[in-house]
């Protein structure tokens, strides 16, 4: 029999980056630690010069300034190139890539950077398409939602709280460094899938406790006993009927107040985002 999705190896993957938009962002450091499944921890790192000036507020969540990158960071085309080869391989391998926001933002981010300096797509480098993805944030939206805010300035979802909400420890002068942040995903995504195969009943309080819109249903049993590939699936769906939440809470006047947007449109594809069309205003 094989073993549970979460004691299975994988590999977590993570960036930081000079902006906040996937579309134009550029990679500046990365992680790919290979983990679990009974083996040695296996962690390949790079730091890169983007080429271009970052954000001040990407430059304050990672510390990583231009001057310092120009100095001591690999080339753009051949870091990306470098990392992309390890990433196809640890697909071919069947070898599930995980971390937290994957879907969004990480792996269009490099999708991005693939076409930008190696003239083709992540997928098309991997030849293959991606099917074996686990987001733990889509993961964790699903099993315990309406979470709210811990404060103004730490969301409801975002990795600290994730981390926080499973047991984990967190050291915030580590965190925002790729090699961390993608050690505390794989952390969490086990942890997420301990629960999910633990008896509903043997569940920790805090999950006994969820509730949701659709009434008492335990949503961790979602991701119990179900291979990498159909958790893959099920992610898909999940990160859709979140999205399209997410799109009506914006048009709403009255939830979203002054972040109301009455046209919002949020694209809810996962795990690679489409390119945007250059014909309704997205970035090329």
């Amino acid at each position: 029999m094989t073993a549970p999705w979460h004691v299975q190896r994988m590999a977590a993957l993570d960036f930081e980056s000079s902006d906040k938009d996937p579309e134009t962002a550029r990679i500046v450091s990365c992680a790919l630690i290979l983990v679990g499944g009974g083996l040695n921890t296996d962690m390949s790192a790079w730091t890169i010069n983007p080429g271009i000036a970052q954000e001040p507020g990407a430059i304050a969540v990672h510390g990583l300034t231009d001057e310092y990158l120009a100095e001591h960071g690999a080339v753009a085309e051949q870091a990306v190139g470098e990392i992309v080869k390890q990433v196809a391989e640890v697909v071919a391998a069947g070898i599930p890539l995980v971390g937290h926001n994957l879907g969004s933002y990480d792996l269009t981010l490099l999708d991005r950077e693939c076409r930008r300096h190696l003239a083709d797509t992540l997928e098309g480098i991997c030849r293959q398409p991606l099917t074996r993805v686990i987001d733990t944030m889509v993961c964790d939206k699903h099993a315990a939602p309406y979470r709210r805010r811990v404060s103004e300035t730490q969301g409801p979802y975002q990795m600290r709280t994730t981390a926080e909400t499973y047991g984990l420890g967190w050291d915030e002068e580590a965190a925002h460094g790729a090699a961390y942040d993608a050690l505390q995903s794989a952390r969490a995504a086990y942890r997420i899938g301990a629960i999910a195969h633990t008896r509903p009943e043997e569940r920790p309080g805090w999950v006994q406790q969820l509730r949701n819109r659709r009434g008492p249903y335990d949503r961790f049993n979602d991701l119990a006993f179900v291979n990498v590939e159909e958790l893959h699936r099920r992610q898909i769906g999940w990160a859709r009927e979140d999205t399209a939440s997410y799109q009506r809470w914006l048009r709403d006047p009255v939830k979203s107040g002054e972040k109301h947007d009455a046209n919002a449109v949020i694209d809810g594809t996962w795990p690679l985002r489409p390119l945007p069309d250059p014909q309704a205003g997205g970035a090329a």
